[in-house]
């Protein structure tokens, strides 16, 4: 019996170990996306609009602009050009997981801190 498992088991780890989600990140790199999130109980979207070293987000009416510096064509940081209080002058950490036709998962974090969270950006237009 045993000896039957271990090829199966062997040959799961193999497959598994060798896959790569397709990531195609430099199709991303500029556009306009949505991205919708939970906060307080009720789902929040972001529409953002990032060309070349800028980003333009749209939250709950208002625009704010930050700056994009690309580490690889997967990972890049974000600045706010202007921001209004010291959570804001934090640069976040962005790195594209995944990649479809039209969305990408992320994961992100404040650069410097461990904590990472996840979304799934939506290409718009």
């Amino acid at each position: 019996m045993i000896q039957k498992t271990i090829p199966i088991v062997l040959a799961l780890v193999l497959m598994t170990s060798c896959y790569n989600p397709d990531r195609n990140c430099t199709d991303f790199k500029d556009g306009k996306f949505a991205f919708t999130t939970t906060i307080d109980g009720e789902e929040k979207t972001t529409i953002f609009h990032r060309n070349g070293d800028l980003e333009i987000d749209y939250f709950d009416g208002k625009a704010d602009s930050a700056s994009v510096r690309w580490i690889n064509d997967c990972e890049y940081i974000v600045k706010k050009l202007n921001p209004k209080n010291k959570s804001e002058e934090q640069s976040v950490h962005m790195k594209i997981l995944s990649t479809t036709d039209d969305s990408y998962i992320f994961q992100y974090n404040i650069v410097g801190e461990s904590k990472h969270s996840r979304g799934t950006a939506t290409r718009t237009e």
